[in-house]
């Protein structure tokens, strides 16, 4: 049953990534007629800046958890997680991944999941107080007011906000959930002070926390000098952050048609024309998302077929 169930699972990467690129394949298809119409150079080189988003995420893996994991598997690993998380919903095909290669490497669940809580948090403190940072730099970069709608609708928010402290209350009711909860965050704690107690470590946790998000801005900035996007490279940078910002609440799996909406609105908004803006988005989700995917998956096979994850 378990080589069925391993064998089962080196063929669903693939089978995932045939049907997410029929169901785009017009998006697909558009980004990669207009690559030819790039300069070439600045796409080499907002391939090259991709590729090294892999190590900070590596980097950022690392320096969540004490023990001293492979960085040859940790590399491949989060290779593997980036094919994972734009086939599954919002995060959760990275933390599988990134749970079971931890668990493999002698962690224990408790541990595991302090690791991937602390590295979510730093990802999200990084990539919020990269925009902030930026919007203080350039006040500018951003118009929000073109961005917001004239009568913002109040009633959907409140309604999703009370039934969220209604669920929130619910379970705080109950003994045994607030017993696990209590639990998971003594050992986050725990696990949090080991690791800033480690100048190495909490060096490498905050440096691929800000370092991430700093190299996919880049990517998007280079990718807009290939087609001559006339807007400052600051205010492409801060247009990626807020648009990833806006739509990391999407539950769409690697936020495959959320992210490039938004990123269109946040280009134009920046100043960017709209036919331009589509190309440089649909080119940049092509070198980040869909040219991995296929070795993405294969990498994840092989480190399933491998017992590795």
């Amino acid at each position: 049953m378990t080589v069925t169930i391993r064998r089962v699972l080196c063929v669903l990467p693939l089978l995932l990534v045939a049907v997410v690129a029929v169901r785009q394949r017009e998006v697909l298809a558009d980004g990669l007629g207009l690559v030819t119409t790039a300069r070439w150079p600045w796409l080499l080189a907002a391939a090259g800046v991709t590729c090294l988003t892999w190590p900070a995420a590596a980097c950022t893996r690392q320096g969540a958890v004490l023990e001293r994991l492979p960085g040859r598997r940790l590399l491949a690993a989060q290779f593997a997680a980036g094919a994972a998380n734009h086939l599954l919903p919002t995060g959760l095909g990275a933390s599988a991944v990134n749970l079971r290669f931890m668990t493999v490497c002698g962690l224990s669940p408790a541990r595991s999941s302090a690791a991937l809580a602390l590295y979510l948090l730093a990802e999200c403190v990084g990539r919020v107080g990269l925009l902030g940072a930026l919007l203080v730099a350039f006040p500018d970069a951003l118009p929000f007011g073109s961005l917001l709608p004239d009568e913002a609708p109040v009633g959907p928010f409140l309604v999703a906000g009370a039934a969220l402290v209604l669920v929130l209350g619910s379970l705080a009711a109950v003994r045994r959930v607030r017993t696990v909860v209590a639990g998971f965050l003594r050992t986050a704690l725990g696990e949090a002070r080991s690791v800033h107690a480690r100048p190495a470590r909490a060096l490498a946790l905050w440096g691929g926390a800000l370092a991430f998000p700093a190299l996919q801005a880049g990517v998007l900035v280079l990718v807009g000098r290939a087609f001559g996007l006339a807007v400052p490279s600051a205010h492409l940078a801060v247009a990626y952050l807020a648009a990833t910002v806006a739509v990391a609440l999407v539950p769409t799996p690697g936020g495959i048609g959320s992210v490039e909406a938004a990123l269109v609105v946040a280009l134009v908004a920046v100043g960017g024309a709209a036919a331009v803006a589509t190309a440089v988005v649909l080119v940049f989700r092509l070198l980040t998302v869909w040219l991995p995917l296929l070795p993405g998956a294969l990498t994840l096979a092989a480190l399933v077929r491998m017992k590795v994850i």
